[in-house]
């Protein structure tokens, strides 16, 4: 029952006109982004619902997926020999299972996409070497091509290690990170020698270099710098997270005519940023802004627009691709927006004074959270820096601010959402599905424990589920007097503060969340909106203007506004 929509549609509905219809806002946005690839002024995204482009620095997005049949979680851009480009989709083993398999191409900017043969199901990196061009894979090392992508051969002769995850290219010298360390090639693949003299992990994520500098990103390791061609490498972690994973590198220029070096780093349930401006002798952590928690798969470097030219730092953006959407930075790393892929899957939505809360979970792991804050009613979002990586359902009573999570129980905060506790006394079972208020009287929600009730702000509970099937209990709202639990056995109601309940007849079997409007009660259902002007006594649908596939996952109101997250 805890199934997560495919794609973000987060909507507001005008209460106050007897007319008014559903209007999509501008995010949350996040999701799931695996990769970046830049070609020109055209910047693409592979995600798990297909690629996105944009044409203006990651304003606004499209999707481009006419023709692609298959995920492209990793894109590649390479010259097509006749002036222009080709834009390859191909996927990564290890993001889904079973995995999708197949290598696109499109040769008009991601309009049309066309299945291509390959020896291989998909690539973790493509570069290219004059007119070749070379795909490192997972699980079959490299491949190379002569004619632009139309056929592949592979050229492995030496590589003892062939689940290739980067590629690099410097001179004429090719570079391949496997789980058996650096690979390299001085004659197109057709050889290969390992160079790890000075390498402490073997596994190795990230390939980057810049100028005569060979950096990599490794596995438990950090970051690793070779001067030689991979001869000889020295490590460069210093202030770096210990037994950290290097995926994402990235180089700019700082303005005075050095660089500026970026990685993305994971460690367990931590990850984020850093920057060094000394050549890796050391690092600053540069996450402001971006969402807490979010592994960063890929960093890219592209002008800005603003004609500076690429040895000006400040007419460089830097682009994260992470596990919570697309963030832009303009200033080295020192503030992080998240910007406009809509892949997200909104959770809960809560509203405390004049701010709209969302939660957008990508897919049931504590990564793919987040918690984003909007005060101008969905016209603009902004990534919130919470001790709560997700939350069920935010609810008030008085000054205090209540937060259900799926797993770690009831959240108090008494500062409007600026620091939170746990309030778990007696709640015996903490997979918090939904929180309703009736007066002062706090009710929760639960996965296989039925309702709790706290009639002291969480101080203690105790449990109020007489009547109720042994079930799920996924949500609870309040009607007047009436307290309504949409649970796997249908929808219940109890008018005595959860002291009983009795089944009632509805048009769903189960409902997301309900908002009582003045004397309209609106319901979010698997089947759209529903509303009631008699308390819950009847119902008819409220669902023009959403899209066709309109389940309802969460619903808020605020001012004249009312917000569905689908």
């Amino acid at each position: 029952m805890k199934t997560m929509m495919r794609c973000l549609v987060m909507v507001f509905f005008i209460v106050t006109n007897s007319n008014g219809q559903w209007v999509q806002t501008n995010g949350p946005c996040g999701g799931i982004v695996y990769s970046l690839a830049v070609s020109g002024t055209n910047l693409f995204a592979g995600t798990g619902d297909g690629v996105f482009l944009s044409t203006n620095n990651g304003t606004n997005w499209t999707t481009v997926n006419n023709g692609l049949s298959k995920r492209g979680t990793k894109l590649a851009v390479s010259p097509n020999g006749t002036g222009g480009t080709n834009l390859f989709a191909g996927y990564t083993r290890g993001y889904e299972i079973p995995a999708p398999s197949g290598i696109f191409l499109s040769t008009n900017n991601g309009t049309s996409w066309s299945a291509v043969n390959t020896p291989f199901e998909g690539f973790s990196q493509m570069v290219e070497i004059g007119t070749n061009l070379f795909a490192g894979n997972e699980d079959g090392g490299v491949f190379l091509s002569t004619n632009n992508g139309t056929s592949w051969t592979a050229v492995n002769t030496g590589m003892t290690n062939t689940k290739v995850f980067s590629l690099a290219v410097s001179g004429t010298n090719l570079f391949a990170g496997t789980f058996g360390g650096v690979f390299l090639s001085t004659n197109n693949g057709a050889s290969w020698t390992a160079v790890n003299t000075g390498l402490t992990s073997s596994f190795v994520f990230a390939l980057y270099v810049s100028g005569t500098n060979l950096l990599a990103g490794t596995g438990g390791g950090g970051v690793f710098l070779s001067t030689n061609n991979g001869t000889n490498w020295t490590a460069i972690s210093n202030n770096l997270p210990t037994n950290c994973e290097i995926h994402a590198l990235a180089v700019s220029p700082n303005g005075t005519g050095g660089t500026n070096l970026f990685a993305g780093y994971m460690r367990d349930y931590e990850s984020g940023v850093f920057l060094s401006t000394n050549n890796g002798t050391s690092w600053t952590a540069v996450n402001t802004g971006l969402i807490k928690n979010t592994w960063v798969h890929a960093l890219v470097v592209s002008p800005n627009g603003t004609g500076r030219g690429l040895d000006s730092s400040s007419g460089m953006n830097l682009f994260a691709a992470t596990t919570g959407g697309v963030f832009r930075s303009t200033n080295n790393g020192a503030n992080w927006t998240v910007i406009g892929i809509p892949v997200s899957h909104v959770r809960a939505l809560a509203v405390s004074g004049a701010n709209v809360i969302s939660c957008v979970r990508e897919k049931e792991d504590p990564l793919n959270n987040g918690v984003f804050l909007s005060t101008n009613n969905g016209t603009s979002w902004s990534a919130a820096d919470t001790t709560l990586l997700d939350f069920s359902e935010m609810v008030e009573i008085g000054t205090n601010l209540f937060a259900g999570n799926y797993g770690s129980g009831v959240f108090l905060s008494t500062n409007n959402g600026t620091s939170w506790s746990s309030v778990n006394s007696g709640l015996t079972n903490k997979l918090i599905n939904s929180l309703a208020v009736s007066g002062t009287n706090l009710f929760a929600g639960t996965e296989g424990g039925g309702v709790f009730l706290s009639t002291n702000n969480g101080t203690s509970w105790s449990g109020a589920s007489n009547g109720l099937p042994n079930t799920s209990v996924w949500s609870l709202a309040v009607s007047g007097t009436n307290l309504f639990a949409g649970t796997d056995g249908g929808v219940f109601l109890s008018t005595n503060n959860g002291t009983s309940w009795s089944a009632v007849n509805t048009p769903f079997s189960l409902f997301s969340q309900m908002v009582e409007i003045g004397t309209s009660l609106f319901a979010g259902t698997s089947s759209g909106v529903f509303l009631s002007t008699n308390n819950g006594a009847s119902w008819t649908a409220a669902s023009t203007g959403l899209p066709t596939y309109n389940a309802i996952r969460a619903l808020a109101f605020s001012g004249n506004y009312l917000f569905a997250g689908t």
